[in-house]
């Protein structure tokens, strides 16, 4: 017979042994599989972080903005309040 048409050669070992073998193959390949998602967590985390400090950065920024653009308003609305009691007193 031609060795090329018989397939695969059956083991030699007992078929627990056998099994204790496949079983260790499975295992070692979910490791391998747990160890790859943990390591993309690890960066997702990492990612996070940066973020989450530019954020941080950002909102104070957005807060001092904020006190800005009020500052302007509060000097607007005094600017224009004068004008308008001006308007009303030399109307008269």
């Amino acid at each position: 017979m031609d060795r090329t048409t018989m397939g695969p050669r059956p083991s030699m070992a007992p078929p627990q042994m056998q099994h204790q073998q496949a079983g260790g193959v499975v295992k070692a390949r979910q490791l391998s599989h747990l160890h790859a998602q943990l390591a993309q967590l690890s960066s997702n985390l990492a990612d996070t972080e940066n973020l989450l400090r530019m954020t941080s950065v950002q909102a104070e920024a957005m807060r001092g903005l904020g006190s800005w653009h009020g500052g302007m308003f509060m000097a607007a609305s005094k600017v224009l309040g004068e004008e308008s009691v001006k308007e009303q007193s030399g109307g008269k």
